[in-house]
């Protein structure tokens, strides 16, 4: 009887864990309790990050949502999958056009494509830019993705954690014995900044802009509480690997036009780039604050597939982030919002950048640097020719020690 009882839990350890993705949208790497801020509240955000391998120093290759995402999925750079804008030229709803780029998008493999190849079911909830989610391995999903019926970037899925849970609740309860994946990307603290009025009173004594932001991100945090406790309900915590990132920065400004630094969403700076990155599975990834590595989002693929006992593809570019060690640089780059030319990355690029250790340098592409970023949108305190900040003794980007290098 003792041996068939070992070789029963032997069995369980051994079986693949089910996986949520949490993605925050439009959320600044300081805006957590458990990264300082004196106003954020998150405290179920903060009990996840506890219980887990955390990495400060995390970064996505862009600051804008679509291809952001779009490297979480496909474990690429912007200028490989191809997806490096939110829209394309031109109508940003035009049918043809989304079509075309979703094409692009489908070349790569994706984590979703390759847990479904052992066994997984998954759902899509929130953000979604890449068309019917379907045709890119999700079994479930909760955007249509059709451009003529009003998809764009997550339509009808993006009621997720503002009006209602139950999508995520029911495709947990539906998994049965199925390992699953969960992609859980609420427009959480996205714009519009609409949190409900008893949250927002908690925030009365800071102007009018940054307490409806500092309540957006309360709010998202208790819907991750909400999924949090509804899978320890169902007894799935000590086999369910959590891993948590936002798409790209934010620094709310007071009666900013853009309402919204123009260092930060968009941007090369960190503001816009930077973004803590976690993974916790109970009793098989041991919790540590790592302050000093440099992670990344095109980490997350490749860690998600080794835990769930999967090869990882060649053309991944990141690492297994529980044995990430010995990292100490990261690369990425800035593209226009609205493509030039969707099948032309350098068409589209703005800047690059590179962290090593603590120095950062930014290199600004001078062909394209009358492309506007966005529409009307100002690019005045950005980069004209490259910079270079400490940012060990400069987090906020704004001494240039270039001069060193000359």
């Amino acid at each position: 009887m003792k041996y068939f009882l070992a070789l029963a839990v032997l069995a369980l350890s051994a079986a693949p864990p089910n996986i949520v993705m949490i993605v925050s949208d439009d959320h600044g790497w300081t805006d957590y309790g458990f990264m300082g801020h004196p106003h954020a509240r998150t405290p179920n955000i903060d009990k996840l990050a506890g219980e887990s391998l955390l990495y400060t120093r995390g970064y996505v290759p862009t600051s804008l949502c679509r291809p952001s995402l779009a490297s979480i999925m496909t474990g690429r750079y912007p200028h490989e999958h191809l997806i490096t804008g939110n829209d394309p030229p031109g109508n940003a709803r035009d049918v043809k056009s989304r079509a075309a780029m979703v094409e692009l998008f489908k070349k790569s493999k994706t984590i979703v494509g390759e847990l479904s190849n052992l066994g997984y079911v998954s759902h899509q909830s929130g953000k979604w830019w890449e068309g019917e989610c379907n045709c890119c391995g999700f079994t479930e999903c909760m955007s249509h993705g059709d451009v003529t019926k009003g998809g764009r970037h997550g339509d009808i899925g993006l009621e997720i954690g503002r009006k209602t849970m139950k999508p995520v609740f029911d495709f947990i309860d539906a998994a049965g014995d199925k390992p699953y994946l969960l992609w859980y990307a609420p427009m959480m603290p996205h714009t519009p900044h609409n949190p409900p009025e008893r949250l927002l009173a908690k925030y009365s004594a800071l102007p009018a802009a940054q307490a409806k932001y500092m309540a957006m991100i309360e709010w998202f945090d208790e819907t991750v509480g909400e999924l949090a406790a509804y899978i320890d309900k169902k007894v799935q915590t000590s086999n369910t690997l959590f891993v948590y990132l936002a798409d790209n920065g934010w620094v709310q400004l007071e009666g900013h036009r853009g309402l919204y630094d123009t260092r930060a969403k968009l941007s090369p700076y960190d503001a816009g780039v930077r973004t803590p990155i976690f993974f916790r599975w109970k009793g098989k990834i041991t919790p540590k604050r790592d302050d000093k590595t440099l992670a990344t989002s095109l980490d997350i693929a490749p860690t998600l597939l080794a835990a769930a006992g999967g090869k990882t593809p060649p053309e991944w570019r990141g690492r297994d982030a529980r044995v990430i060690g010995g990292r100490n640089q990261i690369f990425g780059a800035t593209f226009a919002h609205t493509s030039v030319d969707i099948a032309k990355p350098a068409a589209n690029v703005k800047y690059r950048w590179v962290i090593r250790d603590n120095w950062k340098l930014i290199v600004p592409h001078i062909p394209n640097l009358a492309v506007p970023i966005w529409e009307g949108r100002p690019e005045t305190a950005w980069a004209e020719a490259p910079v270079l900040y400490d940012l060990s003794k400069d987090p906020q980007e704004k001494n240039n020690l270039v001069s060193c290098l000359i």
